[in-house]
């Protein structure tokens, strides 16, 4: 009986392990996406990614999403 308690006890920290991971790299993949969209759209619309903002070639920065939208 002592066996299958010490693997019950196992089981659950292997389960709250596997949730702290979870819970910790989700929002790191979350800001990855989001990130790689962003620059993605940049690029799309003929800009330059540079230091987490979209520019075009004369350095002027701009938000490519939002002008997309509106000239739509």
């Amino acid at each position: 009986m002592k066996e299958a308690a010490g693997e019950a006890n196992l089981t659950v920290v292997a389960i709250i392990l596997i949730g702290v991971i979870v819970a910790v790299v989700t929002p790191l993949i979350t800001s990855l996406m989001s990130n790689t969209a962003k620059r993605a759209c940049c690029t799309d619309a003929g800009g330059v990614w540079k230091g987490g903002s979209c520019s075009d070639y004369e350095s002027s920065t701009y938000d490519t999403c939002v002008s997309n939208a509106e000239g739509e």
